[in-house]
């Protein structure tokens, strides 16, 4: 049996919670979320549903410690997406004062978030990326 750190797993336990709950945040309101996605990318609204989706995802496999490695580095790469592709051209271009420091805290929050994600992703030292049962 394995013995995680009560603290450790309640830290983990906390991120699950918000990710799953901006997962439902994303299909309770997609239109307010559909101006964040870059007109660069094809697909328009669905990207809101899928990133939801994906939110609660890594939430119930931080959750129930499942694929936690692939899916830690995959919420790490997807908040690095996030940060270079919305948020920092959100704060250059702002014109306003407080959409600036809206901006900047959402560059923050995926910041700390991506490093929480990328050190849960390197201590689940019992999984690999080869999926397998013997895991």
């Amino acid at each position: 049996m394995k013995h995680y750190h009560i603290v450790s797993r309640i830290a983990i336990y906390m991120l699950s919670v918000v990710l799953i709950a901006f997962g439902v945040f994303h299909f309770m309101y997609p239109r307010d979320l559909f101006v964040y996605v870059p007109l660069s990318l094809v697909g328009g609204i669905k990207w809101v549903y899928v990133i939801g989706t994906a939110f609660i995802l890594v939430g119930l496999s931080f959750l129930t410690n499942q694929y936690v490695k692939l899916t830690g580095y995959l919420l790490a790469a997807l908040l690095i997406f996030f940060i270079l592709s919305i948020h920092v051209p959100n704060y250059l271009h702002a014109g306003a004062k407080d959409m600036r420091q809206l901006a900047l805290v959402n560059i923050l929050k995926d910041t700390a978030i991506t490093g929480f994600a990328l050190h849960i992703a390197a201590g689940a030292h019992h999984q690999h990326f080869h999926l397998e049962e013997s895991d």
